[in-house]
């Protein structure tokens, strides 16, 4: 086993997320995923069984061989807490040390929201978690809206939030909870909740579509995350609307695809319209509908899901947010249409599928975030 206390520490934790992500159920296929030698991954795996992180029992008779014991994460060996927010509203789950969502919390922002407000109700969620979880609390997970800093653990711009900028929100959390605290843009989050409890999981290329308040999308290219040089990829709801516009009379594209413009223009009401209470209950409405609101709308969502497919050549686009209400019916009329705009894409294997996850899968990706960054000091 190297001295090193850094690298041994990252194989800890990559062993850990090897067995609960179910890849790995015994030595030799740890062994195998880790790339080390069964004797050194043996070492490994006694020490976690002795700070009990791992338990080993039973047997598993494979075809050839002789039966191998099981190796699984003990579940009460902590929690991971994962928060996610917009300008409205702060959501939080608790997760196991086995992966699995125990509890979850929503608690409102005020109307005047502001970054301290944000601070305080995240607080506030992580508390009441505690309440419902066994073991200590391992790590935090945040996914943030707008630009982020990952590395820095800084939100740096969020445009429905005022003061929104430069926010040290992993410090300021961190500070108060002592526990490591990492932060990831929202859509991003969402990509990593997609890998351990939705679609993604034996998945190595895929792109998440969030139009959601506003409109973005994650990647996840060779089963890694993409956030570009300036912590910027994705952000394609700033792209100038219609596509080819310049003329200074053209709007940005998440004026016209986010869900509440979506309702508003299947609905056929101005801007000024209010929302309803529940966005996603309202858009089930129009989810059998064929109007021409329908077809304008899917035909702009098929000119941007055409040009990302030939971008990215991604197996799978993954709706999110609110206007997972339409369906998958919703989901083929764009691929009809992209298909139809584009001669390129009249045979690639364009798909786009509605997410199982429901609200809560921004929170769910944040706990990811946290499960997959932890290790045992």
């Amino acid at each position: 086993m190297r001295k090193n206390p850094v690298f041994q520490n990252e194989v800890l934790g990559a062993a850990i997320l090897q067995v609960r992500s179910g890849r790995a159920r015994s030595r030799t296929t740890l062994a195998k995923a880790l790339g080390v030698s069964p004797s050194t991954v043996g070492m490994y795996v006694d020490r976690l069984i002795a700070e009990n992180f791992l338990s080993e029992s039973g047997v598993r008779q494979g075809p050839m061989g002789r039966p191998r014991r099981l190796l699984t994460t003990l579940a009460g060996a902590g929690w991971f807490a994962g928060v996610e927010f917009h300008a409205l509203r702060v959501q939080a789950v608790g997760v196991d040390f086995s992966g699995r969502q125990t509890t979850a919390v929503v608690r409102p922002l005020p109307a005047e929201v502001t970054a301290d407000s944000v601070i305080k109700t995240i607080l506030l969620c992580v508390a009441k978690l505690t309440e419902a979880m066994q073991g200590p609390l391992l790590a935090v997970g945040l996914g943030v809206p707008g630009l982020v800093d990952p590395q820095a653990g800084i939100g740096l711009h969020y445009a429905f939030i005022p003061d929104w900028n430069q926010v040290p929100v992993s410090s300021l959390i961190s500070t108060r909870l002592g526990v490591p605290v990492i932060l990831q843009n929202n859509l991003r989050a969402i990509a990593l909740a997609e890998r351990w409890f939705g679609m993604g999981h034996d998945l190595n290329d895929y792109v998440i579509l969030g139009p959601r308040s506003g409109f973005g999308i994650a990647m996840v290219l060779h089963g890694k995350l993409v956030e570009g040089a300036h912590h910027a990829a994705g952000e394609v709801g700033r792209w100038p609307w219609p596509l080819g516009g310049g003329d200074g009379t053209s709007q940005e594209l998440h004026h016209v695809l986010s869900a509440p413009a979506t309702w508003r223009r299947l609905a056929g009401v101005s801007v000024r319209e209010k929302l309803p209470e529940d966005l996603r209950a309202a858009l089930v409405e129009f989810a059998a509908t064929d109007s021409a609101e329908w077809q304008a709308v899917c035909a702009d969502f098929a000119r941007v899901i055409g040009c990302l497919q030939l971008l990215t050549d991604t197996e799978v686009f993954i709706l999110h947010g609110p206007l997972t209400a339409l369906g998958e019916r919703f989901c083929e009329s764009i691929i009809r249409a992209a298909r139809a705009l584009a001669p390129a894409l009249a045979t690639a294997p364009l798909k786009v599928v509605p997410s199982v996850l429901g609200d809560d899968a921004g929170a769910l990706g944040a706990a990811s975030l946290a499960m997959e960054a932890w290790s045992p000091a």
